[in-house]
């Protein structure tokens, strides 16, 4: 189950060091976390990053291997580094198995010695790898791969199956950081994905059978809730984090005390997040969505083209912009903001079947995604302002008030920056849905 998540769980000894080490897959690379503990079990904050996969199961061995590491510098300290790994597979104390990996890791830049030393290693009979870390090989398990999208001319589903087990992948690799916390690309990235798969399953209603998507999509908007509120406090913490080259010397000790206060917030929510994460309610989400991905329940014969579907998700972006008046409210705004993003999700899904115009709309529609999240940012802090300023010193109350005045010609730059961004979508999206 680890493997097919493309996560990676082993005891590492070496020397008199002994660790547990967890690898955890990102968009590009893995993220590696090391813990002290003996090898009989590992330790328990490891086991609960993993809640979601093993879902009360155990952990037990599935091979040991033995690693001899040698290696060479080549070219100083501006050059790269050879290392040959020999890797034997233990059954007891015998080898079952051996197999040999060599790597370069450049230093300093220098990629004529690295296509150099290649040349040299490929005519000593090194050849590819097959891309697999070295516990597959020890499983003989297959290469994590990434699936590929579907052929421009394939069936609707296929797309709709496509784009969700993407979101889906997401949810599950990011699951374990947003328990860990300290890196709030996972939070972003995991909450993105659980509002995008709700987004999509919205604007392909009709080619699902009726009623199928409905509680797929109020759980998957509990969970967004969750997420959002924790991901919301970090992106107003990195805000006014850097804010602090702006305010006079004198005042940064207020703006720190309000940064201690949406800390002091985030924490709570934090706690809360973890434990609804260890609910029933979230579990069984997602043991219902990995079916449902695999799977989604189409209607047959439908006249509905995926084109169709963005097409109808742009109509209602222009007519949300239309009702925008000068002295539009805040919620007008949002609105404007949410059919942006399913015009957006809804062009994505139909991408690979509209081509280069779809391309180009994506491309523009994200620049008005931007900025319509400064307006809702500026809004969210503009409230936690006041909360702030109801509790707080005469002189924080006063750079609070600044602030405010800040959030207010923020949101009136965002809204210019839009109208005038809006021109360029409105052209892009009439192109690629005509």
């Amino acid at each position: 189950r680890l493997a097919r998540a493309r996560i990676t769980l082993r005891h590492r000894t070496q020397g008199r060091k002994s660790r547990w080490q967890l690898k955890l897959p990102l968009d590009c690379g893995r993220r590696e976390i090391e813990m002290p503990g003996k090898s009989s079990a590992p330790p328990p904050q490891i086991l609960d990053l993993l809640f979601i996969h093993l879902q009360g199961g155990t952990v037990q061995p599935v091979a040991t291997l033995r690693t001899r590491r040698t290696g060479i510098r080549v070219g100083g300290s501006r050059g790269a580094d050879v290392v040959l790994d020999e890797v034997a597979i233990l059954k007891g104390s015998s080898e079952v198995l051996m197999f040999r990996e060599v790597e370069i890791e450049q230093l300093d830049g220098n990629a004529s010695l690295v296509n150099r030393l290649e040349t040299t290693l490929r005519k000593a009979g090194a050849t590819d790898h097959d891309g697999r870390p070295k516990i597959f090989r020890a499983l003989d398990l297959p290469a994590p791969q990434r699936p590929e999208p579907p052929d421009r001319e394939a069936h609707a589903g296929a797309h709709l199956r496509y784009i969700l087990g993407r979101q889906l992948n997401t949810m599950l690799s990011r699951d374990p950081g947003v328990r860990l916390g300290g890196d709030s690309e996972d939070l972003h990235q995991m909450r993105v994905a659980t509002r995008r798969m709700r987004s999509i399953l919205r604007v392909a209603r009709p080619l699902l059978k009726p009623g199928w998507e409905e509680g797929l999509r109020d759980k998957l908007g509990w969970l967004g809730r969750q997420l959002g509120e924790a991901r919301d406090l970090d992106v107003q913490i990195a805000y006014f984090k850097g804010q602090s080259d702006t305010v006079k010397p004198r005042e940064r000790a207020a703006l720190e005390r309000f940064i201690g206060f949406l800390q002091k917030q985030r924490s709570r929510v934090q706690d809360q997040l973890i434990s609804h994460l260890r609910r029933r309610r979230y579990v069984k989400l997602i043991n219902q969505l990995i079916p449902a991905v695999r799977e989604p329940a189409m209607v047959s014969n439908v006249d509905i083209t995926l084109p169709d579907l963005a097409r109808k998700a742009f109509r209602k972006v222009r007519k949300a912009v239309k009702e925008l008046g000068d002295s539009a409210s805040n919620a007008k705004w949002h609105c404007v903001r949410i059919r942006t993003k399913r015009a957006r999700y809804a062009a994505e899904l139909s991408e690979s079947c509209s081509g280069r115009a779809a391309t180009r709309f994506i491309e523009k529609i994200k620049l008005i995604q931007d900025q319509l999240g400064d307006i809702q940012d500026a809004v969210i802090a503009e409230d936690h302002l006041r909360r702030f300023t109801s509790k707080t010193s005469r002189q924080s109350a006063l750079l609070a008030g600044q602030m405010l005045e800040r959030q207010r010609q923020r949101r009136r730059q965002a809204k210019q920056a839009f109208h005038s961004t809006w021109k360029q979508v409105k052209k892009c999206g009439k192109e690629a849905w005509r």
